[in-house]
Protein backbone atom coordinates (compact mmCIF):
# COMPACT_ATOMS: atom_id res chain seq x y z
CA UNK A 1 0.00 0.00 0.00
CA UNK A 2 2.67 2.25 0.89
CA UNK A 3 4.29 2.11 -2.81
CA UNK A 4 0.77 2.96 -4.27
CA UNK A 5 0.91 5.87 -2.36
CA UNK A 6 4.23 7.16 -3.09
CA UNK A 7 3.75 6.38 -6.42
CA UNK A 8 0.48 8.79 -6.24
CA UNK A 9 2.42 11.21 -4.72
CA UNK A 10 5.14 11.16 -7.82
CA UNK A 11 2.40 10.97 -10.14
CA UNK A 12 0.95 14.33 -8.61
CA UNK A 13 4.17 15.84 -8.48
CA UNK A 14 5.04 15.71 -12.35
CA UNK A 15 1.71 16.29 -12.87
CA UNK A 16 1.90 19.77 -11.54
CA UNK A 17 4.91 20.50 -13.93
CA UNK A 18 3.11 18.62 -16.67
CA UNK A 19 0.33 21.93 -15.62
CA UNK A 20 3.02 24.25 -17.06
CA UNK A 21 2.59 22.94 -20.72
CA UNK A 22 -0.72 22.06 -20.38
CA UNK A 23 -2.36 24.52 -17.93
CA UNK A 24 -5.67 22.92 -17.91
CA UNK A 25 -4.23 20.49 -15.58
CA UNK A 26 -4.20 22.28 -11.93
CA UNK A 27 -0.56 22.25 -11.12
CA UNK A 28 -1.45 23.94 -7.18
CA UNK A 29 -3.99 21.10 -6.93
CA UNK A 30 -1.99 18.33 -7.66
CA UNK A 31 0.67 19.39 -5.11
CA UNK A 32 -1.54 19.85 -2.73
CA UNK A 33 -3.17 16.10 -3.75
CA UNK A 34 0.57 14.58 -3.18
CA UNK A 35 1.18 16.46 -0.07
CA UNK A 36 -2.24 15.59 1.46
CA UNK A 37 -2.06 11.99 0.68
CA UNK A 38 1.71 12.33 2.64
CA UNK A 39 -0.23 13.51 5.24
CA UNK A 40 -3.30 11.30 5.76
CA UNK A 41 -2.14 7.83 4.56
CA UNK A 42 1.86 7.56 5.66
CA UNK A 43 3.00 9.95 8.47
CA UNK A 44 1.22 13.54 8.45
CA UNK A 45 2.71 14.09 12.05
CA UNK A 46 6.55 14.84 9.90
CA UNK A 47 4.54 17.95 8.25
CA UNK A 48 4.73 20.39 10.50
CA UNK A 49 2.69 23.96 10.59
CA UNK A 50 5.72 25.85 9.43
CA UNK A 51 5.85 23.80 6.35
CA UNK A 52 2.08 23.95 5.95
CA UNK A 53 1.79 27.64 6.18
CA UNK A 54 4.53 27.85 3.92
CA UNK A 55 2.71 26.04 1.25
CA UNK A 56 -0.36 27.96 1.57
CA UNK A 57 1.23 30.82 0.47
CA UNK A 58 3.94 29.65 -2.30
CA UNK A 59 0.69 28.00 -3.56
CA UNK A 60 -1.29 31.74 -3.76
CA UNK A 61 1.90 32.95 -5.16
CA UNK A 62 2.26 29.75 -7.98
CA UNK A 63 -1.59 30.70 -8.70
CA UNK A 64 -0.94 34.05 -9.31
CA UNK A 65 2.84 34.50 -10.69
CA UNK A 66 1.81 34.57 -14.33
CA UNK A 67 -0.77 37.44 -13.95
CA UNK A 68 1.30 38.98 -11.71
CA UNK A 69 4.42 38.44 -14.34
CA UNK A 70 2.10 39.53 -16.83
CA UNK A 71 0.48 42.72 -15.88
CA UNK A 72 4.52 44.12 -14.55
CA UNK A 73 6.01 43.22 -17.97
CA UNK A 74 3.48 45.16 -19.95
CA UNK A 75 3.61 47.96 -17.44
CA UNK A 76 7.48 48.04 -18.19
CA UNK A 77 7.29 48.16 -22.08
CA UNK A 78 5.00 51.04 -21.79
CA UNK A 79 1.63 49.43 -21.74
CA UNK A 80 -1.49 50.72 -20.34
CA UNK A 81 -3.51 49.66 -17.40
CA UNK A 82 -5.78 48.79 -19.73
CA UNK A 83 -3.30 46.50 -21.26
CA UNK A 84 -2.52 45.29 -18.17
CA UNK A 85 -5.87 44.11 -17.35
CA UNK A 86 -6.48 42.45 -21.25
CA UNK A 87 -2.82 40.39 -20.18
CA UNK A 88 -4.92 39.19 -17.14
CA UNK A 89 -7.60 38.26 -18.83
CA UNK A 90 -5.77 36.63 -21.85
CA UNK A 91 -3.92 34.40 -19.40
CA UNK A 92 -6.72 33.28 -17.37
CA UNK A 93 -9.05 32.71 -20.59
CA UNK A 94 -6.12 31.14 -22.71
CA UNK A 95 -5.68 28.58 -20.18
CA UNK A 96 -8.45 26.83 -21.99
CA UNK A 97 -8.03 27.73 -25.56
CA UNK A 98 -5.85 25.18 -27.04
CA UNK A 99 -3.06 24.60 -24.58
CA UNK A 100 -0.40 25.99 -23.99
CA UNK A 101 -0.57 28.42 -26.87
CA UNK A 102 -3.68 30.35 -25.78
CA UNK A 103 -1.88 31.38 -22.88
CA UNK A 104 1.33 32.31 -25.08
CA UNK A 105 -1.03 34.17 -27.99
CA UNK A 106 -4.21 35.61 -26.37
CA UNK A 107 -2.73 37.88 -23.72
CA UNK A 108 -0.26 38.98 -26.77
CA UNK A 109 -3.23 39.97 -29.31
CA UNK A 110 -5.56 40.88 -26.57
CA UNK A 111 -2.64 43.36 -25.46
CA UNK A 112 -2.03 44.96 -29.06
CA UNK A 113 -5.89 45.54 -29.64
CA UNK A 114 -6.22 47.17 -26.23
CA UNK A 115 -3.22 49.37 -26.97
CA UNK A 116 -4.56 49.88 -30.86
CA UNK A 117 -8.25 50.91 -29.33
CA UNK A 118 -6.78 53.70 -27.21
CA UNK A 119 -5.02 55.46 -29.96
CA UNK A 120 -1.55 54.26 -29.35
CA UNK A 121 0.68 53.62 -31.73
CA UNK A 122 1.45 50.36 -33.88
CA UNK A 123 4.83 50.61 -31.95
CA UNK A 124 3.85 50.62 -28.64
CA UNK A 125 1.31 48.00 -29.29
CA UNK A 126 3.44 45.94 -30.00
CA UNK A 127 6.27 46.77 -27.50
CA UNK A 128 3.46 46.12 -24.95
CA UNK A 129 2.44 42.77 -26.43
CA UNK A 130 5.79 42.02 -26.50
CA UNK A 131 5.81 42.76 -22.53
CA UNK A 132 3.50 40.21 -22.14
CA UNK A 133 4.98 37.41 -23.92
CA UNK A 134 8.13 38.66 -21.54
CA UNK A 135 5.24 38.27 -18.85
CA UNK A 136 4.13 34.77 -19.75
CA UNK A 137 7.84 33.47 -20.42
CA UNK A 138 9.21 35.12 -16.41
CA UNK A 139 5.85 33.32 -14.97
CA UNK A 140 6.52 29.90 -16.30
CA UNK A 141 10.28 30.29 -15.14
CA UNK A 142 8.43 31.53 -11.61
CA UNK A 143 6.31 28.52 -11.38
CA UNK A 144 8.74 26.45 -12.17
CA UNK A 145 11.02 27.18 -9.61
CA UNK A 146 8.07 27.67 -6.99
CA UNK A 147 7.10 23.90 -7.58
CA UNK A 148 10.56 23.08 -7.28
CA UNK A 149 10.74 24.57 -3.55
CA UNK A 150 7.36 23.24 -2.72
CA UNK A 151 8.28 19.78 -3.47
CA UNK A 152 12.31 20.34 -2.34
CA UNK A 153 11.15 21.21 0.87
CA UNK A 154 8.12 18.53 1.50
CA UNK A 155 10.96 16.22 1.26
CA UNK A 156 13.46 17.94 3.37
CA UNK A 157 10.46 18.17 6.16
CA UNK A 158 9.98 14.53 5.77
Amino acid sequence: MEVLIWAIIIVCFLASFASIIFPIIPGPLVLWIGFLAYFFFLNGEELSWFFWTGIILLTVLLIVSDIIANSYFVKRYGGSKWGERMAAVGVIVGSFIIPPFGIIVLPFILVIVTELIQKRSNEEAWKAAIGSLFGFLSGTVAKIVIQLIMIIWFFFEI
